[in-house]
C-alpha cells in the first residue's frame, strides 16, 4: 500500500443512536471495502458535539473523485438520516510522519 494522497473528512448530525450508527456502518462496510483506491476509512464520533464523522484515506484524487460521483456516496445522507448539510473537507497529504511499512 502506498501512502494516501488525499484525505476526506465528512461530519454530520444524525438522530440515530450510536448503536444504530454502528449497525448502519457495519452493514455498509462491504461496499466501502470494494472501493478502488480507498485505503482506509475511520468511523468517528465527536464526543463534544455528538456529530458522526467519516475519515477516508484515498490513494489519489482521481479515486476520491470517482467515489464522490457514486451512488454509494449519494446514499449516505439517507442511510444515517443526516440532519442538515454535512460538513465536507478535502485535504491533500503533504507528507506522512511514517512511511507505510509492510509486515
Amino acid at each position: 500500500m502506498i501512502n494516501p494522497q488525499v484525505v476526506l473528512l465528512v461530519k454530520f448530525k444524525s438522530p440515530l443512536s450510536i448503536e444504530e450508527v454502528r449497525e448502519v456502518a457495519e452493514a455498509r462496510s462491504p461496499e466501502f471495502r470494494k472501493l478502488e483506491g480507498l485505503q482506509q476509512k475511520y468511523y468517528l464520533q465527536d464526543a463534544a458535539t455528538g456529530e458522526i464523522a467519516g475519515l477516508y484515506l484515498w490513494e489519489s484524487k482521481e479515486t476520491l473523485d470517482d467515489y464522490r460521483k457514486s451512488a454509494l456516496r449519494a446514499s449516505i445522507a439517507a442511510a444515517y438520516k443526516v440532519e442538515g448539510e454535512p460538513r465536507v473537507e478535502v485535504f491533500e497529504v503533504l507528507m506522512p510522519l511514517r512511511e507505510n511499512v509492510a509486515g
